[in-house]
């Protein structure tokens, strides 16, 4: 009886020692947190040392933005009068034109070094007019005004011989965001039947993923906290110039606006880095309001921010490519 019964005690001492040692070989791990998103673009992209001073900027960090580019820059005084807005005469626009030939020339050169060094070309329409209460056919009208002034710009403007590259960079623009980030439901209807992949042109409580249950996908700007009440406010320098100083200029000679702007992006970019890891917007345009306080404040955020560890600063139309749920799963995730 005894021996049999050491016998036991030893192989159960055996097993328990056995599925120790296993466990202490492979603990458990934890679930690797996705990539942080993080998507920056501009409006219009007008102003010429802007398109420099945007792609140094990603030279620098890595990042890689999406351009909303407004087609009338791309038509020079004499070629202004192939545009028409909707219910407008033909040669108006509320942001202007491009100031002459050899300045369509200069953007156009910006745009396919731009896309050729990755970044996404979408558009923002032509004109900068309200299209609130624009029926789906006029929308169509606008669009088809887009991608005609954008395919035929160098023809439009007696610019000579087309770059070789020109015609594949007018065909990638698959994104829009409305001017004024104004909408209805005909602009959504006239964007699917458009085919366009995607609409930026929404407005969110915070950080969220995009709603892709409707075509095109939808992305929304986010309103982040603000300043020393921590108000919150979209996510653009628009709006920030509206907040900190009413809309009129001033030179920010003390660096507030800049330094309550950083600090925003900052607490933004934290709170989903160490939370749910939404990915995070932030839109630009290429004007220098407020002394430049919100350029020199993206610049600084892009600087600390694009190049760390599982931190990604992507297009939009690379950001659907990532994540698409057809690759494999919803989100993307990086190792460790």
């Amino acid at each position: 009886m005894l021996p049999s019964l050491l016998s036991r005690i030893a192989a159960a001492g055996c097993c328990l020692s056995m599925l120790s040692s296993l466990a202490l070989a492979d603990p458990p791990t934890s679930r690797a947190k996705p990539i942080q998103y993080v998507l920056i673009s501009f409006d219009s992209a007008h102003e010429l040392s802007q398109w420099r001073r945007s792609r140094a900027l990603a030279q620098e960090t890595g990042a890689r933005f999406t351009y909303f580019l407004s087609c009338v820059f791309l038509l020079s005084p004499e070629a202004r009068p192939v545009y028409r807005a909707p219910n407008n005469a033909s040669g108006g626009s509320n942001i202007g034109f491009a100031r002459s030939r050899e300045e369509v020339a200069e953007r156009l050169y910006q745009i396919r070094l731009a896309a050729a060094e990755g970044h996404e070309m979408a558009s923002h329409g032509c004109g900068h007019f309200d299209g609130k209460d624009w029926t789906v056919e006029d929308w169509l009208t606008e669009f088809q005004a887009f991608r005609g002034i954008v395919a035929g710009a160098y023809s439009l403007n007696d610019l000579g011989v087309e770059s070789a590259d020109w015609s594949r960079i007018a065909a990638s623009v698959r994104g829009f965001r409305a001017p004024y980030l104004s909408t209805n439901k005909a602009m959504y209807e006239a964007l699917e039947k458009d085919a366009f992949a995607y609409d930026a042109s929404g407005v969110s409580r915070a950080p969220g993923e995009p709603d892709r249950a409707n075509v095109p996908v939808r992305f929304a700007l986010p309103q982040i906290p603000e300043g020393p009440s921590e108000r919150r406010v979209i996510a653009m320098d628009y709006n920030l110039f509206v907040r900190h100083s009413g809309g009129f200029e001033r030179t920010d000679k003390d660096g507030r606006f800049e330094e309550r702007t950083l600090a925003a992006f900052r607490r933004a970019f934290d709170q989903q880095h160490e939370g749910e890891r939404l990915p995070l917007q932030l839109g630009f345009h290429f004007s220098l309001m407020n002394g430049a306080a919100y350029w020199r404040a993206l610049e600084r955020f892009a600087e600390e921010t694009c190049a760390r560890p599982q931190v990604a600063c992507v297009t939009y139309g690379d950001y659907l490519r990532r994540t698409a749920p057809a690759a494999g799963a919803a989100r993307h995730h990086a190792g460790g």
